[in-house]
């Protein structure tokens, strides 16, 4: 059996629309329930009966911890956006570890709580992004274990600036046997004393981000610690598998033989800028543009807005200089809501250009997109998707 040490929680997104009850250990013990047979482990709360019957009855998973009185929620904007949580992390109290013992266990840092382990094999992932902790600190033990990161839990972890050299200095002192850094866009890395292994992300049609870490971390362990492949295999099939999570929302994740027989293309990462070409005359529009640029520069994605390197003025001040950013550009990524004349220009000339364009267009009639789509451009219906688009157009 597979035990999963993992919170239960609320998540609602307006974009695109999602209210449901998983967090990372529901998510996590569906996405593995085609493996054997899962126990859940977790701080359980009355108000989420409806969503552990669901689990059971869908997955077949086994749910037990003890009960506590506060339910915990997380509401997005948007998929890739900072949630909120209810209530405030520093109000949430905090209840004993739970005990858990398995051959093999998944274990997630908990709002609420943590976990005590013991197992032959374990997987970890803190998902911190305050004060992730070590596995053994609080008397975890694994016969073999493998930590999983994302750049900044590694820097915190470790001490060190440099995200990879904070996975080598995990091993170099024996707090895992294989460190597994996710690197966004970048794939991830793989670092055990025997070598180091790089595996790539994988493109998909639309990107839903809720989750996906704890896809990735179930998909490892189902592949490393109960199929027993090796440490790279696993993670790249981890990634295989997060990306057809992204995609379809479908869970439990599918066999390594179905994922290896899907088409899958890397995503090779590209350089350059990004051009955002878009309206911002009112405050929702300034928003999205103040988000898309934000985003991406958090992905360490250089970017080009006329909002912020332009600024306002008369046309023949402005649009010389925007089309002088847009050359030093290689991509585009367009808010086409609204059918902006100036955004559609901007299209129109980086088209003539070769410059690659992914346009935003929601709840726009076919007609509305006709020149953009039948011109080459990428149309997409999501913000999130927008992005990851626009990052994968560069050369």
């Amino acid at each position: 059996m597979i035990t999963v040490a993992g919170g239960l929680y609320v998540e609602r997104c307006i974009e695109p629309r999602w209210d449901d009850a998983y967090g990372s250990g529901g998510r996590a013990a569906a996405a593995l329930s085609g493996a054997g047979e899962i126990k859940l482990r977790t701080y359980r709360n009355v108000s989420l009966d409806d969503a552990e019957a669901s689990l059971r009855s869908a997955y077949g998973i086994i749910v037990d911890g003890p009960m506590i009185n506060r339910e915990i929620a997380f509401d997005y904007f948007h998929s890739l956006a900072t949630p909120k949580i209810t209530p405030r992390p520093d109000a949430i109290s905090r209840h004993a570890p739970l005990e858990v013992h398995d051959d093999i266990v998944l274990r997630f840092g908990m709002l609420e709580g943590d976990a005590k382990v013991l197992a032959k094999v374990a997987v970890y992932d803190p998902q911190s992004a305050f004060d992730p902790r070590p596995f053994a600190e609080n008397g975890s033990h694994a016969d073999k274990l493998a930590v999983i990161l994302n750049r900044q839990e590694a820097r915190q972890f470790s001490g060190k600036v440099d995200a990879r050299e904070g996975a080598f200095a995990l091993l170099e002192r024996n707090e895992a046997d294989v460190v597994v850094l996710k690197m966004g866009g970048h794939g991830a890395l793989v670092a055990t004393r025997e070598g180091q292994w790089e595996v790539p992300a994988y493109r998909s049609e639309t990107i839903f981000k809720i989750g996906s870490g704890d896809v990735f971390s179930a998909a490892f362990t189902q592949f490393w610690a109960l199929e027993e492949r090796s440490p790279a295999e696993a993670a790249d099939l981890a990634s295989r598998a997060t990306s057809h999570y992204v995609n379809t929302h479908a869970l439990p994740i599918p066999s390594a033989q179905v994922l290896m027989e899907m088409a899958a293309e890397p995503a090779i990462p590209g350089s350059g800028k990004i051009y955002i070409a878009a309206p911002f005359f009112n405050l929702a529009e300034r928003w999205v543009v103040e988000e898309v640029r934000n985003q991406l520069l958090m992905m360490n994605v250089p970017v080009f807005s006329p909002l912020h390197d332009v600024g306002e003025g008369p046309g023949e001040v402005v649009a010389p200089l925007d089309l002088q950013g847009l050359d030093g550009c290689e991509a585009v990524l367009a808010i086409l809501n609204g059918a902006d004349v100036g955004t559609i220009f901007e299209i129109g000339y980086a088209v003539a250009r070769g410059i690659p364009v992914v346009g935003l267009a929601q709840n726009m009639r076919p007609e509305d997109v006709k020149m953009p789509a039948g011109s080459g451009c990428r149309i997409v219906g999501d913000l999130v998707s927008a992005i990851y688009h626009a990052i994968w157009a560069l050369r």
